[in-house]
């Protein structure tokens, strides 16, 4: 029986009177209230139903997307591109944004274009340093009657690129020992022998140049050792895997003063980048997974380290006692060096974007306004990266503040509607989570958008990884960064990185280890040009057998 029906019946018993229909109808109206209330609860409760019911189905149509691809075998582009389909991005949303009409949608309307004359290409000369060999091309009636019969007219010259094997040279040191002719008979005469430049590695039988190329090989063009002990078979030499091995931990050992004065240097910087990826460390039972991790100093230093955990212990290991600004993901291993006296987090908006755009999928019409935000602010980094810092600071105050506004607008606008677990409701949460975070760069000029830096720098380890899969052990990854580190801030300041290592050998062991940093590649090209430095280079006899002779033509 319903609530109706029952008041109905007691109307009927208990008969007339003013007061008790009052009652009765104040009953009345109190249950219909009650009713539409619970009636407007269940309408939100099925619409809140539905809304998600459309959430889960565009999860499972995406799960069913990417399993159709993995059975196809496919890789999707680890690009952070948007869809073709929204590759535009509503243009006309950025160029309100940043209110200008250069961004507006681009007209349909053919223009004409000036006519022009399309240039032959022109084939580059080969460097002047590479050796040459002249080869001299004479006709057959000329062979066989002699030159005295005939008179060069003219002369027709081409060049052609060729390769020899490597070139691997046997430095023979030859040490002659002499006595004064005054002396000689006497049963105290002094000998005088020559001093031996000192090798990076002592009473080695390899000089700076072969050391410099085994490592430029596992390193920078990722050749693990084996390929490298044929590359050296067909060149003549048996070099054995475990005696290369046996000399880069050598090196390692002479070079790790010099890495450990660029982090030290780093630390100093007023704001570094850094994040991780993971390895797999050879084990007798299995592998084990540790990190490689990078610290970079922009302008400065290129910084790696290896760890077996990944944990805040690393961190301390890698930014312990660090007061600068920290360019990082969201990870929970950076929490514990944030904070007063500490270090100070930035966020990346590369990471947000990936959020949103894993977000633009499944629900574009919702997301489409928070990647033309993310884009617009890129698009203006991009017009900002030579400026001073006085006009990137103004200039972050006045167009990218707005739009970092409304994106957060939009998280707070969209945040409720968002199912939990969704990939809108992970951008959301990611963007909340690190707000300041992210809005650390409107006031420093100094600091990036976005971490890119160091996923770059990764990259490193990552293509090499593909090539040796792993690393033997732990001292062979500490042995991977020292040389990995040097690589990468050679690659940073443009130094061809197989000169720098052979000099870098060269002048290594006798130099003073307080002024270690100047041989670091920040400083590299001011240190090389210094007189004394030049003359320790002359001087060495290994180096010299490196150098291409000056005469570049040779008989045929």
């Amino acid at each position: 029986m319903t609530d109706l029906a029952r008041c109905g019946t007691t109307r009927r018993v208990s008969g007339g009177g003013g007061g008790e229909q009052n009652d009765l109808i104040a009953g009345l109206l109190a249950q219909i209230a009650e009713l539409q209330a619970r009636i407007r609860e269940l309408e939100a409760r099925v619409e809140r139903v539905e809304r998600e019911r459309d959430e889960y189905r565009k999860l499972y149509l995406l799960t069913r997307e990417e399993n159709e691809q993995l059975k196809r075998g496919l890789i999707g582009q680890k690009a952070q591109r948007p869809p073709d389909n929204d590759a535009q991005l509503s243009l006309a949303v950025l160029g309100w944004m940043l209110g200008e009409a250069a961004l507006a949608a681009p007209s349909t309307t053919q223009q004409a274009v000036a006519g022009h004359t399309r240039q032959q290409p022109v084939r580059k000369p080969f460097p002047e340093h590479l050796p040459r060999v002249s080869v001299e091309i004479v006709p057959p009636e000329v062979e066989r009657e002699g030159l005295d019969a005939f008179t060069v007219i003219g002369v027709d010259k081409r060049e052609v690129i060729e390769r020899r094997p490597a070139s691997l040279v046997v430095v023979e040191v030859v040490k002659k020992k002499f006595v004064r002719k005054a002396e000689a008979g006497l049963l105290h005469t002094e000998v005088l022998v020559g001093d031996t430049p000192d090798l990076p590695i002592p009473r080695g039988s390899a000089g700076p140049g072969l050391l410099a190329d085994t490592i430029v090989k596992r390193w920078q063009d990722h050749l693990p050792l084996n390929r490298q002990e044929g590359i050296y078979r067909r060149d003549g030499i048996e070099l054995n895997r475990s005696t290369v091995c046996t000399w880069h931990a050598e090196l390692a050992e002479l070079a790790r003063p010099l890495v450990e004065a660029m982090h030290a240097d780093a630390l100093e910087q007023p704001y570094v980048c850094t994040d991780a990826t993971g390895v797999l460390v050879q084990y007798p039972q299995r592998c084990k997974r540790g990190h490689f991790w990078v610290l970079v100093a922009p302008g400065k230093h290129v910084l790696f380290e290896f760890s077996l955990n990944h944990d805040g212990a690393a961190v301390d290991e890698l930014l312990g006692g660090y007061t600068g600004v920290v360019v990082a993901d969201a990870h929970t291993v950076y929490d514990h060096i944030y904070g007063p006296g500490k270090a100070t987090e930035a966020g990346c908006w590369s990471h947000q974007r990936q959020y949103v755009l894993d977000a633009l999928v499944i629900d574009p019409d919702r997301v489409r306004e928070a990647l033309a935000c993310i884009q617009a602010l890129f698009l203006i980094e991009r017009s900002l990266d030579r400026a001073p810092p006085t006009e990137r600071l103004r200039t972050r105050g006045e167009r990218s503040k707005p739009i970092v506004d409304r994106f957060f607008e939009w998280c707070d606008q969209h945040r409720e509607e968002a199912l939990e677990g969704a990939p809108l409701h992970e951008a959301i949460r990611y963007a909340t989570n690190q707000k300041e975070a992210l809005q650390r760069f409107l006031s420093d000029p100094r600091l990036p958008i976005h971490n890119n830096i160091s996923e770059l720098n990764l990259r490193r380890q990552a293509v090499g990884r593909k090539a040796w899969l792993f690393v033997g052990s732990e001292d062979g990854a500490k042995v991977n960064t020292v040389f990995v580190s040097l690589l990468a801030s050679c690659a940073m300041h443009r130094i061809e990185p197989w000169s720098y290592l052979r000099d870098l050998f060269c002048l290594l062991p006798g130099w003073p280890i307080k002024k270690v940093l100047d041989l670091a590649p920040a400083n590299w090209q001011t240190t090389v040009q210094e007189p004394a430095t030049q003359a320790k280079l002359e001087a060495n006899i290994f180096r010299r057998a490196t150098l291409i002779p000056a005469a570049h033509s040779a008989a045929a």
